[in-house]
């Protein structure tokens, strides 16, 4: 038992047992193995804070944040009686037929926090259908242009962009993997731009001139004519927090404005906070996007909700009196659904209030201080991270015996998560790295008790594998 195990009776109904056996036969999960073997997954019963508790009252840091989303941590009474009282007041109305006070409020908040003229909100079910949404837009403004042709979009390796059937397609995170169809016809791929891949020697200015040049020789090759959008997440989250090297988004940026591809920035992560801004394309990238996707944070996974957010000038390009009958002919039963939006606009409330984006950058530098610290320990090979994002990468030396390097190469994640969970820390392991992303509110001393955890975890790790 770690110690921050509450000594307080069951938080289930059930047993954990015949939760777990339920869970295991009935409920199939988001990237399921099909292993007949059950899964032994922690059961959540309650949160508080920073903390998840499990069915037997056991309190964990909530190392993950859920799915990079929590920002403003669990257990917000606030949060359930505005929820609570949207349900009563009014619970659902079709987004084809009525406006209502709580979506036009979000769209108008959301247009005042985003960059540049993005100023029109197009709300989503989650981050997928938001880029799902802002790819079939870019196709609808490029079909309304009378360029047909001009379809292909560019998205790069280890990039992660959602599950539905376009969102999936541009998806670059372990693509040569994956058993599901995707339209690949409609998608190239650039190479990967993580700094920690350069080869031996080359300066990170070298590197970025590199991954500009793999941008340049992608439309030089493919034609700017056929291509709608470029797709990129500022800091690639699932992908293993790869935070592009110096310049790189800005000037790849220029070179679709150049060239008129659009340029799509996924903040689904980081946005709302995550690194100390409600956005971060323009504060930490210096970029105004053609179009802006957002989820997660948006409403601190109280609810799901996402949004896509578009610039005026395009709108303004394919709008007038002849387009009357032309319709944007995308759309969900729940866009723009009261409720969520009531939980969006208290979440921002909360932020504001709290003065959590400061509180992100007061406390930025402690946390990428202690995770780079954990560069020390041999068997990890690279740690990064920006504002509450981090990575820790295993990696074995070269001179270890193949059956060894390939065990870290595929269980370092999931031994070091293992180590964690049993001193009361969840990280989400990715084959050989753990990434981490905890609620915007936790503390100094919350986040040395997380590297504390982690560090003595990694050590436990290290010892048995190298």
């Amino acid at each position: 038992m770690s110690p921050d195990t509450a000594c307080i009776p069951r938080l289930t109904r059930h047993a954990p047992e015949a939760i777990r056996s339920w869970d295991n036969v009935h409920f199939l999960h988001p990237w399921e193995s099909m292993s007949p073997d059950p899964a032994d997954r922690v059961i959540a019963a309650a949160g508080e804070g920073i903390h998840l508790v499990d069915a037997e009252g056991r309190r964990l840091i909530d190392g993950p944040g859920g799915m990079w989303c929590v920002q403003i941590g669990y257990g917000r009474r606030e949060m359930a009686e505005v929820i609570a009282a949207q349900a009563l007041k009014l619970a659902y109305h079709s987004p084809w037929a009525f406006a209502s006070e709580p979506s036009a409020l979000l769209a108008r908040r959301l247009a005042e926090m985003a960059p540049g003229d993005l100023g029109t909100v197009f709300f989503t079910t989650g981050g997928s259908s938001a880029v799902d949404s802002a790819l079939r837009f870019a196709q609808f403004y490029n079909n309304l242009r009378g360029r047909p042709e001009k379809k292909l979009f560019l998205a790069r390796e280890r990039g992660y962009h959602g599950s539905t059937y376009l969102a999936a397609s541009v998806t670059g995170k372990d693509r040569w993997q994956n058993t599901m169809d995707a339209e690949r016809r409609l998608v190239r791929f650039l190479p990967d731009i993580a700094p920690n891949r350069r080869p031996p020697g080359m300066s990170v200015e070298d590197w970025t001139d590199a991954k500009v040049d793999d941008l340049s020789r992608a439309i030089r090759e493919e034609g700017a004519d056929r291509i709608a959008a470029f797709i990129a997440e500022p800091v690639m989250a699932s992908g293993g927090v790869v935070v592009p090297p110096g310049d790189y988004v800005r000037r790849t940026r220029d070179l679709c404005r150049a060239h008129d591809i659009l340029y799509i920035s996924d903040e689904v992560v980081t946005g709302f906070g995550r690194l100390g801004h409600w956005f971060a394309s323009e504060p930490v990238f210096g970029i105004v996007p053609d179009i802006l996707t957002c989820a997660k944070g948006l409403t601190s996974g109280y609810l799901p909700l996402g949004a896509m957010i578009v610039s005026d000038r395009l709108l303004a390009e394919i709008s007038g009196e002849d387009r009357a009958e032309v319709m944007f002919r995308n759309g969900y039963t729940y866009s723009g659904h009261p409720v969520c939006c009531a939980a969006a606009l208290k979440n921002i409330e909360i932020i504001e209030r709290e003065g959590l984006l400061d509180h992100v950058r007061t406390v930025a530098p402690q946390f990428q201080a202690r995770l780079a610290a954990l560069g020390r320990h041999e068997i990890v090979g690279d740690t990064r991270g920006l504002g509450l994002l981090g990575c820790v990468e295993g990696t074995a030396r070269p001179d270890l015996p193949e059956e060894k390097r390939v065990k870290i190469d595929h269980e370092f994640g999931q031994r070091v998560d293992e180590a964690c969970e049993a001193r009361g820390l969840i990280v989400r392991p990715l084959l050989n790295m753990c990434v981490f992303s905890p609620p915007l509110i936790i503390t100094p001393a919350e986040i040395d008790r997380m590297f504390d955890i982690l560090d003595e975890a990694i050590a436990e790790v290290g010892a048995a594998m190298m």
